[in-house]
Formats: structure tokens, C-alpha cells, sequence
């Protein structure tokens, strides 16, 4: 038998009996106690708990929950974000900013056609440059130049010819678009066939127009040619001057060709079509007013009747003409109808019956318009538009306001002649009739 005393068996819901520490305190199995690195406090000096009611150490707090510590979002998740916000950033940029394009634009393209509106017709003439053809470019005084080139037609509508030429009623309009301060006075710078009588008179009124409004005077200078039309419109200028060789005159109304196809027996429309085939000839004829105007044409005449019909439209025409120039240079209209007639004329013996008032050089006959307008010609310059500028170009101007511009080809087909003048017959002209080869062909 022995004599240790058996162990009693522990129930596993029995708590485990306290255990003594040093200093004669007891502690539950597992508890922390004073002392222990575990308790969170270490022994006061002496080694003692510290006395406490009841003989027991105070039961140190529990430990408390460390913050969780912050989320640190992956390098990609990261980049990411701050690149969308970029993105979402500089697309609402780009949205504000195309608004605000938009605006500029709307405003622009409005200010624009307003513009454009404002540069119609004669307006255009302020997108023009002005070239010096005369004169030291710093010259304080201005004598403008207007030329008068090429076959003279009334608008744009009449279409174009081979040849280039003037627009008469755009002419007018910047004559009327003149002011007193816009220069000393104006010289027209003749060199044409003449053509269209509606354009011609538009001119010539224009003209009278413009001295009564400004008190400044106009003056006419011929360089090669000022046939028929070209004498109508400058005949009421205060002075006129011809270049050396130049032809002037032609005082006559034309129409014509008027052509008849005698016993027609086939008419070729094919893709070369436009022939006729007769058996009795082809025949043309003119209406003219003004002895000698129609010389050249080898067709017989029109009937009698027919004749006498349109001859009475041509002739009031011509009367007009006669009284016009007659008036204007003062030269009685039996000289011009009996004595003169349709006639083109050298310098001379135009001088001589009034058509024009002397012969002179360009520089000397600029000089001397500049001093008979009360102008010191050593400080006046002569000016004529040179044609639209780089904005003028922008606004789809592309020549000079009354200038008339000839047909072009197209798509490698010859150019395409469409001028009224050429084209219609029974439209009276006041137009040399060797001119219609070059400008209809």
C-alpha cells in the first residue's frame, strides 16, 4: 500500500484551484498577474503587488483593438484613378472649349456673311488694292483712273466673250460711289470697240453724275482706240487726249448679223452638228445707221420691208448718238451725219473736227490733268485698281469691279463665247464691226 494520496480526478467544467505567486498572492491558472510580462505593468519597486481590498491585485484592462490599418490601393488600381481623373478632366476641358469654338465660329461665319453681304457690288471696291500708274506713291493728291477696255457690255449677265472687256453699269456705280474726297477728279482710260449702247450711256450719265455732285472734273484719255461706244461715253468729259496713233470715232448704231438660209434642204444635229445645207445659199445682212458703218459685209440685203422696219429702230439710235456727241463737243450734227459719218479717224483729223482736244504722251497728258484739275503735279499721283487683295480673294472676288473677264476653257473644251452681243442679232449696237472677230470669234 503506499502512501501517497491519489490524485483526484478534475472535472473539465471545475475551475482550477488559484495558485500562489510570490508575495502571498494567488492567481487564477492563465490570468496574467502582476508582475507578468503579459499583464501590461510591470511589479512596483520591491518586487510587491500593490495592496488592494480583499488581499487581491487589481486585473489589469484587456488589451485594446489597434486601428485597423489603411488600406494601400495596388499600383495599377492607383494609376488608374488619378488617369481617369486626368482623362475625365481634359475631356470636360475639351467639351468647354469646343462649346466656346462653336460660339466663335457661329459668330464668325455670322460676321462673315454680313461682310460679305456688305462687299456686294460696288462695296467690293474697299477689298480692292490701288496701284500707282502715275506719280510718286507718297503724293498727297489723287487723280483716279477708271479704265475702259476691251468691248463694252451693260452687266454680268451678258455673258463673256473671247476677249475681255467693261461692265458699263458697274462703271456707274463706283462713278456714283465717288466722293469729293476720295480724289481730285477722274480720268477714263479709253481703249476699246465700243459694244453695248445701254452700258456706253450708262457711263456717260455717271459721268455728268459724278461732276455735278463733286465739282470735280473728269477727263478722257485714249490709248489705241475709243470706237463708237468709247465716244459715247467719254464725249462729255471736261478734256480729252489721245495717244500718239490712236483711232477715234465711229458714230454709228449697227445690228446684225441677221442671216437667211435660202431653200434649206438638210439641217445636221448630230454630235457635230450645226450645219445647214442649202441649195439656194446663205445670206447675212446688217442694219445700220451711219454712212459707211456696215462696210466689209459681203451678204445681200434684207427685203425692203423688213429693212425699213428695223432701220427706223436703228436710226432713233443713232439720232441720240449724234445729239450726244454733237452736244458734248460741240460739233454741229450735219458734220457728224453729212460730213463725218461712221468713220474711224487718226489723231489729227480727230483733233481737228473736235472729237478730241489734243495729242499727247500718257506721262505729259497725266501731268497736265493734274494741273488742269488745280493740282500740283509733282505732288499727285494717278491711281486704278489693281484688283482684290488676299481678302478680297477670300470673299471669291476675282477680278476688278467693272472689268469684264474673258471666257476660259473648261474641262479642255475651247472656250465657250456667250455674250448677248454675239449671240443676238437684233440688239442695236454702238460697236465697231471688225471688233466682233476677236471678241465672238
Amino acid at each position: 500500500m503506499s502512501d501517497q494520496t491519489p490524485s483526484q480526478p478534475t472535472s473539465p467544467r471545475t475551475p482550477a484551484p488559484e495558485q500562489a505567486v510570490p508575495g502571498g498572492s494567488t492567481q487564477a491558472p492563465g490570468v496574467p498577474g502582476a508582475g507578468d510580462p503579459r499583464a501590461g505593468a510591470p511589479f512596483p519597486p520591491g518586487g510587491a503587488a500593490p495592496a488592494v481590498a480583499g488581499g487581491r491585485p487589481p486585473v489589469p484592462p484587456p488589451y485594446a483593438a489597434a486601428p485597423p490599418a489603411p488600406r494601400r490601393e495596388g499600383g495599377f488600381k492607383r494609376g488608374f484613378g488619378i488617369g481617369s481623373g486626368v482623362g475625365l478632366g481634359l475631356g470636360a476641358a475639351a467639351v468647354a472649349l469646343s462649346l466656346v469654338g462653336g460660339v466663335i465660329s457661329v459668330a464668325s461665319m455670322a460676321a462673315f456673311a454680313g461682310m460679305a453681304s456688305s462687299m456686294a457690288g460696288v462695296g467690293q471696291t474697299q477689298l480692292e488694292t490701288m496701284n500707282t500708274v502715275w506719280g510718286p506713291e507718297t503724293a498727297t493728291n489723287t487723280l483716279r483712273a477708271i479704265p475702259i477696255e476691251g468691248t463694252i457690255m451693260a452687266h454680268g449677265s451678258d455673258g463673256l466673250g473671247l476677249t475681255g472687256g467693261t461692265y458699263g453699269y458697274e462703271v456707274a456705280d463706283l462713278l456714283d460711289d465717288l466722293t469729293a474726297e476720295d480724289a481730285g477728279g477722274v480720268v477714263l482710260l479709253m481703249n476699246t470697240p465700243g459694244g453695248s449702247i445701254s452700258g456706253s450711256a450708262a457711263m456717260s450719265s455717271a459721268m455728268e453724275r459724278y461732276k455735278e455732285r463733286t465739282g470735280k472734273p473728269v477727263y478722257a484719255y485714249v490709248q489705241d482706240m475709243s470706237a463708237s461706244g468709247g465716244m459715247w461715253t467719254m464725249a462729255g468729259a471736261d478734256e480729252i487726249l489721245a495717244d500718239h496713233g490712236s483711232l477715234v470715232g465711229s458714230v454709228g448704231v449697227i445690228m446684225g448679223p441677221i442671216a437667211q438660209y435660202t431653200d434649206v434642204v438638210a439641217v445636221d444635229g448630230g454630235i457635230l452638228g450645226g450645219g445647214v445645207t442649202t441649195t439656194g445659199g446663205v445670206t447675212q445682212e446688217y442694219i445700220t445707221a451711219g454712212r459707211g458703218k456696215d462696210v466689209g459685209n459681203p451678204y445681200r440685203p434684207l427685203t425692203d420691208e423688213e429693212r425699213a422696219d428695223l432701220q427706223s429702230f436703228i436710226d432713233q439710235e443713232y439720232a441720240a448718238f449724234v445729239d450726244h456727241v454733237a452736244t458734248a463737243r460741240d460739233i454741229a450734227p450735219s458734220v457728224i451725219v453729212d460730213d463725218l459719218g461712221a468713220a474711224m479717224l487718226g489723231t489729227e483729223r480727230a483733233q481737228e473736227v473736235g472729237y478730241i482736244d489734243g495729242v499727247m504722251g500718257r506721262p505729259e497728258a497725266f501731268r497736265h490733268f493734274a494741273e488742269a484739275a488745280g493740282l500740283d503735279p509733282d505732288d499727285t499721283k494717278v491711281e486704278q485698281s489693281a484688283g482684290p487683295d488676299m481678302w478680297g480673294s477670300l470673299f471669291g472676288i476675282e477680278r476688278a469691279f467693272g472689268t469684264a473677264p474673258a471666257a476660259q476653257p473648261v474641262d479642255g473644251q475651247p472656250a465657250r463665247v456667250t455674250s448677248t452681243l454675239c449671240t443676238s442679232s437684233r440688239t442695236p449696237l454702238a460697236w465697231d464691226p471688225q471688233a466682233a472677230a476677236s471678241f465672238c470669234g
